[in-house]
């Protein structure tokens, strides 16, 4: 099976970049000189290989009439000897190319094309650039916060849904088969084994799918349905929370046996902060009967946007990371680096204001600047007003002058939010951070005084 990766989750090495909107056609070389790779596949331009597994070999490439980098996966249907797994890797290429434009979904990697060429079969998909793998994040000494688990649990849970609803059964949900993107969204991937509707080429004899994942329908080869899906994301989300698989043996009969028969530990018993709301919907994903789960992965979504609720006024905090991704895509924050956003994100404080909400009132003396993270703001002076300030804007330039008075009033056109990042606390970070914060906030402030002069 290719792994996750392979698909443009991020390897260890960066991949190709254009250069002056100029793709590289130099190809690397073999000893004997040859390419390493095949210049083209169909009409895509092959940059580099991002992946290899048993069943084939996945490029980066360029789609020269979209324009847009895409990942081609090349299966090798006719390179082993094996005549059963020629079968097996035909039957994959034939049930995803069976799905080019099935699923359109933001969180399924979108499958393009699909085609053979000299004896050689592949299927094009979106390639998304930085991307990580699930699988990276199952250490217990790299675990994501619950906040997010229960974010990346929900998504994955709709998107499942959708393609439940339009026939199409995974049956391989696992880490390493769904993505987390550099803006924290997910994708869901590899659906070579999955059973499609009506479809009789989707059917793979056997046991199909990853052992540690699998439902205890699917491990005795009892006919599927989406329950099983679910299943299988309940052990991801209980891996995910815990760094542990729900089940794990010395071998593979010893596993099987416990996934039909075994209850696994209490997810409480290896980290106790995880909440009993929680722990409570990860049991019911894997319970042993498939009529005593979930039903739907919307039901499955549903329970969790109740626990994700209680919790969040449990803590009554924003999700930091939810904020970072929010920063990173301000104009404000477009110069800086991610650690910059970091040092800035720990030096402020959030805060939301309805409608009418007066923010900076004209003559009073404030040590905070602020940046307007959703939303707009109306700015008044001598009760006059002046124009508006959208999300990615700034204001509060008096605190660079220590004892100056504002100089108009701020007040909110709708719901706002606005982070107040501290003049005192700023001064604590990097002098990196600093002079890159006071450069775009100068260049903000300059940018406002030369359309005040042209009267825009």
């Amino acid at each position: 099976m290719l792994q996750a990766n392979e698909y443009g989750a991020s390897p260890s090495s960066a991949p190709a970049r254009t250069v002056n909107n100029q793709r590289p056609t130099s190809l690397l070389k073999t000893p004997g000189g040859r390419p390493a790779h095949p210049e083209k596949i169909g009409k895509y331009v092959i940059i580099n290989e991002v992946g290899r597994g048993s069943t084939g070999v996945v490029y980066l490439s360029h789609d020269p009439y979209y324009g847009r980098d895409v990942a081609i996966k090349v299966y090798n249907i006719d390179a082993s000897g094996d005549e059963s797994r020629k079968r097996i890797a035909r039957k994959m290429f034939l049930s995803e190319a069976h799905m080019v434009g099935m699923l359109q979904h933001p969180n399924i990697l979108p499958i393009y094309d699909a085609g053979e060429e000299n004896g050689h079969c592949y299927i094009v998909t979106e390639h998304v650039h930085g991307a990580r793998t699930l699988a990276a994040y199952c250490r217990p000494d790299n675990l994501l916060r619950i906040d997010d688990v229960v974010e990346i649990i929900y998504k994955a849970a709709r998107a499942l849904h959708y393609a439940h609803s339009r026939g199409v059964i995974h049956r391989d949900i696992k880490p390493s088969n769904i993505m987390l993107t550099l803006d924290s969204d997910v994708r869901i991937i590899d659906f070579g084994i999955a059973l499609v509707a009506d479809s009789e080429i989707s059917r793979i004899e056997g046991i199909a799918g990853s052992p540690s994942y699998m439902s205890p329908e699917q491990v005795q080869s009892i006919e599927l349905t989406n329950r099983s899906d679910l299943y299988s994301l309940g052990a991801v989300m209980y891996e995910l929370l815990t760094g542990t698989r729900p089940f794990r043996a010395g071998n593979l009969q010893k596993l099987l046996h416990q996934i039909v028969f075994a209850t696994p530990p209490p997810i409480h018993t290896l980290r106790p902060e995880i909440p009993e709301e929680l722990e409570n919907v990860a049991a019911m994903a894997l319970q042993k009967d498939p009529e005593k789960r979930y039903r739907t992965g919307l039901d499955f979504a549903a329970e969790l946007t109740r626990v994700h609720q209680k919790l969040r006024a449990q803590y009554n905090r924003i999700d930091q990371q939810e904020q970072f991704g929010l920063l990173r895509k301000l104009k404000f924050f477009h110069d800086f680096s991610h650690g910059e956003i970091w040092e800035v994100l720990r030096a402020s404080s959030w805060q939301d204001y309805a409608d009418a909400e007066e923010i900076v009132k004209e003559g009073e003396m404030d040590d905070r600047f602020y940046i307007i993270v959703q939303g707009r703001v109306a700015v008044q002076r001598l009760g006059r007003p002046l124009g508006y300030l959208e999300a990615g804007d700034c204001f509060g330039e008096t605190s660079y002058v220590r004892g100056a008075k504002r100089t108009a009033t701020i007040v909110a056109a709708g719901p706002v939010t606005v982070m107040k990042v501290s003049s005192t606390l700023l001064e604590q970070v990097s002098a990196e951070c600093q002079l890159r914060f006071n450069q775009v906030f100068l260049r903000s402030l300059i940018s406002r005084l030369q359309h005040a002069e042209r009267g825009t």
